[in-house]
């Protein structure tokens, strides 16, 4: 091996940068709401133009990194021409480590994650990826870190997850969020506090037009389950409706608006779905789908049959 080589692989390594078969692993100083930040990304190798990011934030505190590994998200990202970027994010120690301080993502969490992105874009060779959309999948806490991101960059959201959590530092999202297509997930055995905040959450930004689904997962409690199974039903759906082809991706690509009267309506006490052009009227809030696909999936979720 050349010495140049060598100076080269010693600089990557000291970096945090080291590249093995797509394969980038990088870090952030501790910031004002987070003691840990460290990121991994993957992405195939023979993929030319990073359409996007999956975004991969696991439970309370926990290293997420190795999600990345995981063959049906390999699979999935794939399939849509994306990157996968696992997170690990800690808190400093408090008395209430329940309460996630690196979720509130306005405080610098988020920041760090639009930070550790554009390094990626050039450690990567891929400066496409600086500006590329996200869709944030996360459970408990991660949910929570989705919930606060969307509301505080929604135009960089495809579409996000909140998935069991119990902690939210905003309520009413704003508007612009609203507009993002979301999942909010609990399990029939989880915590109360959880399932109550959650349906809260759902339930007063869905009055506001918010384009979500609330899916009640039967049996379940604070596990993952089958929501991964439904999310990636319908982040398939969502992405060629809310983005450009690969071959018009630009770094001032702006994600395509859903209107809601295209949409499908799901009601959970009945378990039924229908178009949004139906105009049936409820006296409670209903959810909203982006096609067909999530729907028929969504029934199935929320029966507990296989879909």
């Amino acid at each position: 091996m050349k010495p140049i080589t060598i100076v080269f692989l010693i600089i990557l390594f000291i970096s945090g940068q080291f590249i093995q078969a797509g394969i980038i692993n990088d870090s952030i100083p501790a910031g004002k709401n987070f003691e840990r930040a460290t990121f991994r990304l993957w992405f195939p190798d023979d993929l030319k133009v990073i359409c996007g990011v999956v975004v991969l934030v696991p439970g309370s505190n926990s290293d997420g990194r190795g999600q990345v590994a995981d063959t049906i998200w390999q699979t999935f990202a794939k399939k849509h021409g994306f990157a996968l970027l696992g997170c690990c994010y800690t808190d400093y120690k408090t008395s209430d480590m329940f309460i996630e301080r690196y979720a509130n993502v306005s405080k610098g969490s988020g920041q760090a994650l639009v930070e550790i992105v554009k390094r990626f874009s050039i450690s990567s060779g891929h400066s496409e990826l600086e500006a590329a959309p996200f869709l944030l999948w996360g459970h408990s806490a991660g949910g929570q870190f989705n919930y606060e991101f969307a509301c505080w960059n929604p135009q960089r959201v495809i579409a996000f997850v909140v998935n069991k959590g119990g902690i939210y530092y905003t309520a009413l999202a704003p508007k612009e969020t609203r507009s993002v297509p979301c999942i909010l997930f609990t399990g029939e055995k989880d915590l109360d506090a959880r399932k109550d905040i959650i349906k809260g959450l759902f339930s007063m930004n869905r009055r506001a037009d918010a384009l979500w689904i609330y899916a009640p997962e039967p049996e379940a409690g604070h596990e993952i389950g089958q929501t991964k199974k439904l999310a990636i039903v319908f982040f398939d759906e969502v992405i060629p409706l809310r983005m450009s082809n690969s071959s018009e991706l630009n770094s001032n690509q702006q994600l395509k608006s859903l209107n809601e009267s295209d949409g499908f309506i799901g009601d959970h006490k009945s378990q039924t779905i229908s178009s949004f052009s139906e105009g049936k009227k409820y006296d409670y809030p209903v959810s909203w789908f982006p096609g067909r696909n999530t729907a028929e999936a969504w029934v199935a979720f929320i029966c507990k049959k296989p879909f």
